[in-house]
């Protein structure tokens, strides 16, 4: 079967943009199973744990550190995957943590402006060599609140940080600014695509008050030689074990074990 990989053109892209969107990166087969795993998956629903926005809506999700042979992991560890995250970080890549989020309708709360780094330098990663990789497991819109992606923000470097409602957020007074000067991309996606944005790169998303859900599998990777100098996080300096990309279909494997090594709160 034919995957989709990335380019040469794909990489200067995501060094322009700070992201790159593919399309149909999964096979419809390949999203069908992996959705029915997820919402059918009891220790996914158990780990699963939300987050406040400022309204206090809420988001649902499970986090986890450890990758091995569940349908989520292989798809994490697969050829078409790693080989991508390796060209745009330009060097060999390890696996910092996987997340399964489950932005329900109505309820699902927004994320404020934020970029993913400015949470990792707080775990104790030197460099921003960190990418993440959002593959969507159903329609993802305007409507339920899709991600939206500043072009090119990435370039400014981390900015600081603080608490909005339970979460994180970038400096307000700069993202005021910002906004008048980079363009704000709604980053559409139907179920399969995959986008691949680097760690400065500032992102947010609305509230789902559709009536869809909003379901995402998001892998964040590290630069394998950018140690963090505190914090117990093994994976995000271990080789992968890639696997072939047809072994995600070929595979029995269903949800997630007990002991991934989840986030607790």
């Amino acid at each position: 079967m034919d995957y989709k990989k990335l380019s040469k053109a794909d990489k200067d892209l995501f060094d322009k943009d700070g992201y790159v969107l593919i399309k149909g990166m999964l096979k419809s087969q390949e999203v069908k199973k992996l959705y029915d795993i997820a919402i059918h998956d009891e220790v996914i629903s158990h780990k699963s744990f939300d987050r406040g926005d400022a309204n206090g809506l809420r988001t649902k999700l499970a986090l986890w550190y450890s990758l091995g042979d569940d349908a989520y992991s292989l798809l994490a560890r697969s050829e078409r995957i790693v080989a991508g995250v390796e060209l745009l970080l330009a060097g060999k890549p390890a696996h910092f943590h996987s997340k399964l989020m489950q932005k329900e309708p109505k309820v699902g709360g927004a994320w404020e402006w934020h970029q993913d780094y400015g949470y990792w330098y707080r775990d104790g990663f030197l460099y921003p060599q960190m990418l993440s990789v959002l593959t969507a497991l159903s329609p993802s819109t305007k409507e339920n609140g899709c991600l939206q992606v500043l072009k090119g923000s990435h370039l400014l470097g981390r900015i600081e940080h603080g608490f909005s409602g339970e979460q994180v957020g970038a400096n307000q007074e700069r993202i005021d600014v910002l906004m008048e000067q980079l363009e704000l991309v709604y980053v559409e996606m139907e179920a399969g695509d995959t986008l691949f944005f680097h760690s400065n790169t500032l992102h947010r998303s609305d509230a789902n008050l559709s009536d869809a859900p909003r379901w995402s599998l998001i892998s964040a990777y590290n630069l394998i030689s950018n140690k963090p100098y505190k914090g117990n996080y093994p994976s995000a300096t271990e080789a992968i074990d890639m696997v072939n990309d047809d072994v995600l279909m070929q595979s029995n494997s269903e949800g997630i074990q007990e002991d991934a090594n989840f986030l607790i709160k």
